[in-house]
């Protein structure tokens, strides 16, 4: 029997329940849908007993940015009034901290590498025995080494090691803040060491660094240095010394280097060959120091070197630099810190190497500004820039007697009024007529006048592709 026909039967919920075979929670809903006309009735909003303080925590997460536990806030939701349980009270803390964080996504993407661009390096230890790694970003291949201790001297000696290993140089070179190439940090940007600047420039790479607290940056090689613990260092541990561990890291390396890679689906040894014609050259020498001479940056923010001129950024107008020449380059140093301000190539004695980057940006176009001095000059100037355009056009024609007719023409200005005046004169601009006549026939002339305009585009149409009969289908007989 139908629900309704058996409520209208029994006249309760669960007398229709038993006649209908159901459940009278059943009999009530259907009934209740029945009466609201066939929608189901809207339930009136429940609230929660974490409403109170919901405002409460939203505040606490946006101030901690998003890092503040429920424990922590528990308490303060106690004062406020929060009386459910912790369990619940978690569950308002951690859609607190999800609806922030969808607000404040940082917007990571999956890192494009560039073939010849970056060699990203990182420090790991395991068992007392420290791991250098190395990964050149585009063709994923990976150079470890072990030593003994993380110092300057050894990072440079072992990044060395590895740029001869992949036979060039690349445009970067990608590293957290180690502790020894790090001179300091100066809002928020590393600072690198005197000795660092001189290694890479010497190389021809120009050293990066990392965010703080940003280890995704890196992540390439940070796996790399878990793929060396795990693989190599834990499995083969303990080594009979250094030399030894070094060997078992240069076999491994090699069979990693020649198996596919998951992420490129190719051979790093292989795509090491192509991204190798995009590596700098090694130079000859693994720590040779070029000359250094020191000079003083000019007002033009120029140095002077071999009779020539380079530029170096305008902050440095005045002070002392050192100049090093090494491999057909000119490296400008600053003296106090180290730091490579300015790198040219070098040119022939009397010619200036230039970069707009030094200036703020690329050079202005000369411009030379309409400066009115006379009364009928700023009468008319006072129009707008129609008025400096006719008044450079005319003087790029030629036209002598401006001067004498500005007066003229500041009169027929009165006369028509400005709107009419300045038509006339983008018309006068427009078709190069640059006398005190032209534009008194134009106002004249009125707004009747022709608008031309250029040709446009010639209009092309396909046509319909008809069957050709030959004339001989036509012949009667033998006869044409």
């Amino acid at each position: 029997m139908d629900i309704i026909a058996a409520y209208r039967e029994a006249g309760t919920f669960r007398g229709a329940a038993q006649i209908a075979g159901t459940t009278h929670k059943t009999v009530r809903r259907v009934i209740a849908r029945h009466e609201a006309g066939g929608a189901a009735p809207e339930r009136a909003p429940r609230g929660h007993n974490y409403d109170g303080v919901a405002a409460l925590v939203a505040e606490r997460v946006e101030k901690t940015s998003g890092r503040i536990s429920a424990k922590r806030l528990l308490p303060a939701a106690r004062a406020g009034g929060y009386a459910g349980s912790a369990r619940n009270f978690r569950r308002l803390v951690a859609a607190a901290k999800q609806a922030w964080r969808r607000e404040h996504h940082r917007g990571r993407r999956p890192a494009v590498w560039s073939p010849g661009e970056h060699l990203v390096i990182d420090w790991g230890s395991e068992g007392g025995l420290h791991v250098f790694c190395a990964v050149l970003a585009w063709c994923r291949f990976r150079f470890v080494r072990f030593a003994a201790d993380e110092r300057a001297e050894t990072t440079l000696a072992l990044l060395a090691e590895c740029l001869e290993v992949l036979g060039g140089v690349p445009g970067k070179v990608l590293a957290d803040r180690m502790g020894c190439l790090k001179g300091g940090v100066v809002a928020d940007v590393v600072v690198p060491t005197a000795e660092y600047v001189r290694f890479a420039g010497h190389y021809g790479f120009r050293p990066d660094f990392c965010q703080a607290h940003d280890p995704e940056s890196k992540g390439i090689v940070e796996h790399l240095v878990g793929y060396a613990k795990a693989d190599l260092m834990v499995p083969q541990a303990p080594f009979a010394g250094l030399a030894a561990a070094n060997a078992a890291a240069a076999a491994w390396c090699a069979e990693v280097n020649a198996a596919v890679h998951s992420e490129i689906c190719a051979v790093p040894a292989e795509q090491l060959v192509i991204e190798r014609e995009l590596l700098g050259p090694l130079p000859s020498l693994r720590a040779s120091i070029g000359r250094q001479v020191v000079r003083k940056v000019d007002r033009l923010s120029c140095v002077r070197f071999g009779s020539a001129r380079y530029s170096v950024p305008v902050r440095l107008i005045g002070e002392s630099v050192k100049l090093r020449t090494d491999d057909g380059r000119l490296l400008v140093i600053m003296t106090a810190a180290g730091q490579v301000v300015a790198e040219h190539v070098l040119v022939a004695p009397g010619e200036a190497s230039v970069r707009d980057e030094h200036y703020g940006g690329p050079r202005p176009a000369p411009r030379r500004a309409v400066r009115p001095k006379t009364a009928a000059e700023k009468e008319f100037c006072a129009l707008g820039p129609v008025a400096e355009v006719f008044i450079t056009g005319a003087a790029a024609a030629g036209n002598t007697r401006l001067g004498p007719e500005l007066a003229e023409l500041n009169t027929l200005r009165a006369a028509h009024g400005d709107d009419a005046f300045a038509a006339a004169l983008d018309r006068a601009a427009a078709f190069g007529r640059w006398r005190a006549a032209d534009v008194r026939s134009i106002l004249a002339a009125g707004p009747g006048t022709a608008d031309p305009r250029p040709a446009g585009d010639a209009l092309v149409l396909e046509l319909p592709v008809v069957p050709v009969r030959p004339l001989a289908d036509y012949a009667i007989g033998r006869l044409s």
